[in-house]
């Protein structure tokens, strides 16, 4: 069972991964409107490229947490208060 230290340095670190590519696909996506607003076709494609790849990024984080909870945080879980947190 990890200590309360342990597992707000585990949130935190999902919370960075997760919120720095956010940020990204925000501006991202804020870029690619006004790239198709001006017709530039190349650089849509570009943008869109990349936030295919910011979308793998995301699923992959987000599949990784998510078996780390199921498989080995949750079970391990022997208080009430780990039980909520996760």
């Amino acid at each position: 069972e990890l200590t309360v230290e342990e597992r707000n340095l585990l949130s935190v670190a999902y919370k960075n991964g997760i919120g720095s590519r956010r940020a990204s696909w925000r501006i991202v996506s804020s870029i690619e409107q006004k790239e198709e607003s001006k017709g530039n076709d190349g650089n849509v494609k570009m943008i869109r490229d990349y936030k295919k790849t910011l979308q793998k990024e995301l699923s992959e984080i987000c599949d990784d947490i998510l078996i780390l909870l199921d498989k080995d945080l949750i079970p391990a879980c022997q208080t009430g208060e780990s039980k909520v947190f996760f």
